[in-house]
């Protein structure tokens, strides 16, 4: 069993006790693949670091297969780790290097054969058994890091932003690949990354980190569609979602919010009284653009024009929030052209704009 149990964890840096972790709780599910999702300075690999035994938590407690492993050294752990910078032995074969810790624990040679030919034929390296690191591309010495790990059959694999060295394309292949290897080897994994796009199409489920926090954990299309806070929101997607702070007004029973000198008629939070501030976000795939006026549309100026291949992404200026707006190919339209904004009422989400935390409950109709 991989189930991994993070309880109320606790990490302090330097001689001002600065919290890194903060009340960590999260459960891992046996042979799922969760991803640490956030920032640089979150909190993501010092988590991973706690899990692997790398870091001392000053409080909480860490389970792996339901045995308390707080106070245990990596090596009693029976996990993998696969860094960022690979962290291959540039003296050692392909072989030798994926071999590196069954020699360690003196299995015998013909174990060893065994499952090192079988991790590098998992990992589709098994033709440069025989060639050293500088004869590899970067992805193929990033399998290289893998296959070592896979080797040891862990109950639990940890992986810290192992594509990160990789240019575009590369990333593009080798994410696609190691999700199918995943999947085949049914390990626990945990991932970190900063990369949104990573989070979304590798994950089983996705722990969004702020400042030491775990804010949101959940499936991605959870994470995506309804994201927990204004932070969320912002930080996931691309672009990212919109947001405009405006007044709830209420008039002859019907509900609009307030922006500057625009109405945008929408199912409300039923409890928010008129008067009350509210952060709205929206995805730009949301907003319907016309360049004509459209019932329930809003104005808008646009202030730029992004052609993307499949799409077009326009920046629009709605008063004085500017918005992104993601529209056909052939949307006929120029810098400084007035367009018309309609706003998909049921995907609009509202936040507390003091807090930025998700207002409850939901949305109701008007």
């Amino acid at each position: 069993m991989g189930e991994i149990r993070i309880q109320n964890v606790w990490k302090y840096f330097g001689k001002a006790k600065v919290p890194a972790l903060k009340d960590v709780t999260l459960t891992i599910q046996d042979r799922e693949f969760m991803v640490l999702l956030g920032p640089s300075g979150c909190g993501k690999t010092t988590l991973l670091r706690c899990i692997a035994g790398l870091e001392y938590p000053e409080r909480g407690r860490i389970f792996i297969g339901g045995r308390d492993v707080t106070d245990e050294p990596p090596r009693k752990r029976t996990i993998a780790m696969v860094f960022q910078s690979y962290a291959v032995f540039p003296h050692l074969t392909v072989f030798e290097n994926i071999a590196f810790g069954l020699r360690m624990q003196k299995r015998p040679n013909e174990e060893v054969k065994q499952r090192v030919i079988k991790a590098a034929d998992l990992m589709r390296i098994g033709a440069y058994l025989e060639r050293y690191p500088a004869q590899l591309s970067g992805g193929q010495r990033q399998r290289v890091a893998v296959a070592r790990g896979l080797v040891m059959e862990p109950q639990v694999l940890l992986m810290d932003e192992p594509l990160s060295n990789l240019d575009a394309l590369l990333r593009l292949q080798a994410r696609a690949e190691l999700k199918r290897l995943l999947q085949e080897v049914q390990t626990t994994t945990v991932y970190v990354t900063h990369d949104q796009i990573e989070a979304l199409s590798m994950g089983d489920r996705i722990a969004v980190m702020e400042n030491g926090a775990i804010i949101q954990a959940d499936i991605p299309s959870q994470v995506y569609e309804h994201p927990s806070s204004h932070f969320v929101g912002g930080f996931i997607g691309t672009p990212p979602m919109n947001f405009m702070r405006g007044t709830i007004s209420r008039t002859n029973g019907t509900a609009a919010l307030a922006v500057g000198n625009q109405f945008i008629h929408a199912a409300l939070p039923a409890n928010a009284p008129a008067g009350q501030e509210l952060l709205m976000g929206i995805r730009a795939e949301n907003i319907e653009a016309s360049l004509q006026p459209v019932p329930d549309a809003i104005p808008g100026q646009v202030l730029v024009v992004e052609p993307l291949g499949s799409h077009l992404l326009l920046t629009v200026e709605v008063g004085e929030t500017p918005l992104k707006v993601q529209t056909r190919v052939d949307f006929a339209v120029q810098p400084n052209q007035t367009v018309y904004l309609r706003l998909d009422p049921k995907q609009l989400r509202w936040f507390d704009p003091e807090t930025g935390l998700r207002y409850e409950p939901e949305p109701s109709p008007l």
